[in-house]
């Protein structure tokens, strides 16, 4: 009987197992990139019209048992377009194809990813394949005009130097108003012992980059946030075949644009009516021979005398074009990038090597960089995954003195064109043949380099504890090395009457950074989406810098130190601070419509007293896909609509020193023994910058997406600004640094981006970005109101109501059409007055733009393509703080610019440059006579380039040849009348001082050619 049970037992059994194998059925394949054939990992594979589901493993391969009714698979991944195929299809060689839509792409966002159709903050995507080959120094010029909310001002065309970054406008009037910079997650130093250090990072190794703008994005970064973060990716490996790209460029550099200045004859014309009209305004008739020896006309021309050297002024022997004398007519760019990448399942790397040698548009001005990259990543265990990103640069940039220094070659425009560059023994003549300083002296007897070694990386291990939770720790470094030598020799400025002069600079520091994080993600049942983080970060910054100067060396080749006659000079210093950091996040989505989002941070500096040093910065915002809804469901146009809101608090707790809490003191002598001074009083109470921002925005998608945007509105507060606040002389001190007033930015983005033809033979992307900001000073320290800046050239001012650097000061009113008089408003506004000390102060200009806006197309036609980019800034103002010099109508031997010979010269002349008078200043104060538009708008780039077809490469046994030449800076419309719009003199540049120019190089205009092959 049992023996019977038995058998029936296992009958059952068989028969259950057989019906059940004959309901289902094995099937498996791999799933890889149409691209370049990468295996896609994590790749999601449904049996359509059931819930049985599998996904990839990292090779791209799968298997699974599938109902025997199923007849089709939908196999999906994020980025890339979802692909139906039928079981029966070849399931081993599945391609998909990336995405067009914009709202499918990975975004990275602090300490994670998302799906940008998630995102419930404001964050702004670069690819980096939209600015790679581009042939600038510093990465942020390529992202000009790429970013809603985000501008980008070169300081001048000066190559590798500074680049200033406003993320939604000003935040501070004192502290850093640049955005915090993160690579493959960590937060690294923006500056220098001198110059920048953004120029170290080879940007053609970048994946993307992603600019989180609103308070929600950004507040997982707290303490740094408030000026918006830029997180910077890096290239990673790719399992599969190894594959290796080379691109070289070569191409040619020239300036942006040329001012025109008076030729000899010209000048010497100006300049003697000038001086006749001096002598007439001294009641001394410069025509009568009995006063001619004492009048001004008979002191100019002496000098033109002296000034012409061999030459004779009097017959214009002599026309030199100082300003082509500047620049270096055989400016170059060459580049070379090599890289490759690859790998298989458990590991895959990626490895770079770069040569980039730019010359300046001016005379001994060129930036070289070398770099090399490693990234691998590595899985050693279906738990743990192990990486290391590290890149190695070394810069060397040939420097030239700021805007105002002599030796800045565009200084050389003020001398006379009646001055030969060489005595008749090809000597270069220098004062006092030459009005100034000349700069053509630099070339061969002045050394100023700058050499900088970079070690900029981090090592991490992923350890996932259980399905869903993964824990995270990584520790960065971020090394600097740099070192400054000068040397200027008998001949120069700097050493002309000690016998040569030398200086050695050698600065290092070291930043490190620990991160240690949980991620989880799961979804519950069918609705239910969770992802959590939560961890700490600490970072720590220290630097050293010391300096050694001495004068009269042997010979112009021993230009080091050790050949010193007698040093004269040196000092060292270090400084340090470190952050604490705790932060949290927790994001919900229900129903793949409702989104949540909540974020935390608490932050520690040691930049505050021991009562400030802590602060939290919270966040939060939400979502609601409003498509996914049933009654958007059948909306044929509409294919993507989402609200979004949040509100935030991030923070500033940079630039404005490490020490500004504490009381300083210093190092001293008296009667021959040291003792200590008192430098800075102590303010224990010294906070963080706190800015307190929402935004309200729509994203949207029409027609399949094939057209996209984003709407947003914001408005950031930003409370507790530090300032160097002027105190009374009997403390002892001029200055102290409190938390003094507030100050706000609002604004309106817009985003639209189409792909308006999508065939394979022919294809066409537009883009579209408009930003609108207005900055204001709410409120400055108690009740004042306003903080005046006319320091005699520029009006740059603090005024509560208006926006940070408003030109504030006197109106220029025009010329008395009756005696050639300058004429400027008085306080009423209406009357005029010729008295400059009479004259009212108004507020003139802003520096600030109103709108900045980018537009970009990308057109292929078979083998084909064509990118441009236009860029643009409007409603700003500019104040050429050279007009006191170079436009003043012959008030001094400085070269003038050409707009000076429609001066006024008769009773009845109706112009806007006043009478020329030598030395007497008329109108030539600063006012609004030099504040100029500075709208332009900029065709920033354009390639076109041509790929040879596979069926040639493949006979050539490469994956790519693609020849093409690309501009930068190849128009430029504006009114404004100076060398370039696009400057911010860098002598004097801050968060204050914006928008002016002051003899600033214009942009580099550059043409290349380049090669680019894949094997």
């Amino acid at each position: 009987m049992r023996k019977l049970r038995k058998l029936f037992v296992m009958g059952v059994l068989l028969l259950i197992a057989n019906t059940t194998l004959a309901q289902s059925k094995l099937v498996k394949g791999k799933v890889s990139d149409a691209i370049d054939g990468s295996p896609i990992a994590g790749a999601t594979i449904i049996a359509k019209g059931t819930t049985v589901a599998t996904v990839t493993e990292p090779d791209g391969t799968f298997e699974f048992s599938v109902p025997s009714s199923v007849s089709t698979l939908v196999i999906s991944f994020i980025g890339f377009t979802t692909l139906e195929l039928p079981v029966t299809a070849d399931l081993d060689n599945i391609r998909l194809e990336a995405s067009q839509s914009a709202l499918s792409e990975v975004v990275v966002v602090g300490f994670g990813t998302k799906i940008k159709k998630d995102l419930t903050g404001n964050i702004a995507r670069v690819k980096g394949e939209e600015i790679a080959y581009t042939p600038v120094a510093n990465f942020n010029q390529a992202l000009q005009g790429r970013a809603a909310g985000v501008f980008v001002e070169s300081n001048s065309g000066r190559v590798g130097e500074g680049v200033k970054v406003r993320v939604r406008g000003s935040g501070s009037i004192s502290a850093s108003n640049s955005p915090l910079y993160v690579i493959d997650g960590i937060p690294i130093a923006e500056s220098a012992n001198s110059g920048s250090s953004l120029p170290d990072i080879n940007f053609n190794d970048v994946e993307s980059f992603e600019i989180l703008k609103d308070a929600s994005a950004a507040a997982i970064y707290g303490s740094r946030a408030a000026n918006g973060v830029v997180l910077i990716t890096t290239k990673q490996g790719k399992a599969g075949a190894t594959r290796i790209n080379v691109n070289a460029q070569y191409g040619f550099n020239k300036p942006t644009n040329n001012r025109e200045f008076l030729n000899a004859q010209q000048y010497v014309e100006l300049f003697r009516e000038a001086a006749i009209n001096a002598d007439n305004i001294d009641g001394i008739n410069p025509l009568d021979p009995d006063e001619y020896e004492d009048s001004w006309l008979e002191y100019v021309e002496n000098r033109f005398t002296r000034y012409s050297g061999w030459s004779d002024w009097r017959n214009r022997e002599t026309n030199t074009n100082w300003e082509k004398l500047a620049y270096n007519d055989k400016s170059r760019t060459k580049i070379v990038d090599v890289n490759a990448q690859g790998g298989n399942d458990k590991t895959r790397f990626y490895i770079s090597g770069s040569v980039s040698d730019q010359d300046g548009i001016l005379i001994n001005n060129f930036f070289q960089r070398v770099s090399g990259r490693v990234n691998v990543d590595h899985e050693v265990s279906k738990k743990v995954n192990i990486g290391v990103n590290f890149g190695l640069t070394r810069t060397k940039t040939n420097r030239i003195t700021l805007d105002n220094g002599f030796q800045n070659p565009l200084q050389m425009i003020a001398l006379a064109p009646i001055t030969p560059t060489h005595d008749q023994n090809g000597n270069l003549y220098n004062t006092p043949v030459t009005t100034y300083y000349n700069g053509l002296l630099e070339i061969d007897n002045v050394k100023r380099s700058s050499v900088n070694f970079r070690n900029l990386g981090n090592v991490y291990l992923n350890y996932k504890i259980i399905d869903h939770l993964v824990f995270k720790t990584e520790l960065g470094l971020d090394i600097q090395n740099q070192t400054d030598n000068y040397y200027g020799g008998p001949l120069s400025l700097t050493g002309a009457s000690i016998n040569g002069f030398g200086s050695a600079d050698w600065y290092k520091s070291v930043n490190y950074n620990t991160n240690n994080y949980f991620n989880y993600n799961k979804t519950f049942g069918s609705s239910h989406d969770l992802d959590l983080t939560a961890g700490m970060s600490f970072q720590k910054y220290e630097s050293e810098r010391a300096w050694v100067e001495g004068q009269d060396f042997p010979v112009n080749e021993l230009n080091r130190l050790a050949s010193a006659g007698e040093i004269t000079g040196g000092s060292s210093t270090g400084t340090q601070r470190s952050f604490l950091s705790y932060f949290a996040r927790a994001g919900y989505k229900f129903a793949d419509k409702y989104l949540l989002n909540l974020s935390g941070r608490i932050d520690g500096s040691s930049a505050f007293g021991l009562d400030s040093r802590y602060g939290f910065f919270p966040a939060v915002s939400a979502g609601w896909i409003l498509s996914n809804e049933n009654f958007l469901a059948d909306s044929k146009a509409l294919s993507f609509l989402k609200l979004r809101a949040s509100w935030g608090l991030t923070g500033n707790a940079d630039g404005f020193g490490d020490f500004a809490h504490l009381g300083l003191w210093a190092g001293a002598k008296y009667n021959g023994t040291s003792g200590l001074t008192p430098t800075q009083l102590p303010n224990p109470l010294l906070k963080w910058e706190k800015s307190d921002q929402y935004d309200i925005g729509v994203d949207f998608g029409f027609f399949g997406n094939r057209i996209t945007g984003e709407l947003d509105y914001y408005n950031r507060l930003t409370r507790d600004l530090i300032y160097n606040v002027p105190i009374p002389g009997t403390s002892g001190f001029t200055t102290q640094t409190l938390n003094i007033g507030s100050m706000s930015n609002k604004g309106v983005e817009l985003v639209i981006n189409a792909n308006i033809i999508t065939g394979k033979a022919f294809s066409w992307t537009t883009g579209v970005n408009i930003s609108y900001n207005r900055n204001k000073i709410e409120k400055l320290d108690g009740d004042q109101k306003k903080i005046p800046g006319n320091d005699g050239r520029y009006l740059n001012s603090l005024i509560v109501g208006e926006s940070i650097g408003v030109f504030y000061g006197p109106k220029y009113a025009g010329v008395d059409p009756a005696n050639g008089d300058a004429l400027w408003y008085q306080e009423d506004g209406k009357t005029t007055t010729n008295d400059y000390n009479e004259a009212g102060d108004f507020v003139v200009g802003n520096p600030n733009p109103d709108y900045i806006a980018g537009f970009n197309n990308t057109v292929k036609f078979k083998g084909f393509d064509l990118a441009f980019l236009f860029q643009g800034v409007f409603g700003n103002q500019i104040q050429n703080g050279a007009g006191g010099f170079m436009s003043t109508g012959a008030d001094w031997f400085d070269n003038q610019t050409i707009d000076q010979l429609r001066r006024w010269q008769k009773p009845g002349d109706i112009t806007d440059v006043p009478q020329a008078r030598f030395y007497y200043s008329n109108g030539t104060g600063a006012s609004s006579r030099y504040v100029y538009d500075g709208t332009y708008i900029r065709l920033k780039t354009l390639t076109l380039g041509y790929s040879l077809p596979r069926s040639i490469t493949d006979r050539l046994k490469m994956s790519s040849i693609r020849a093409y030449v690309a501009g930068v800076n190849l128009l430029t419309f504006t009114k404004y009348p100076g060398w370039d719009p696009e400057v911010n003199s860098d002598y004097r540049a801050g968060n204050r001082n914006q928008g002016g120019d002051f003899y600033s190089a214009p942009q580099i205009k550059s043409v290349t050619f380049g090669l680019t092959l894949g094997f």
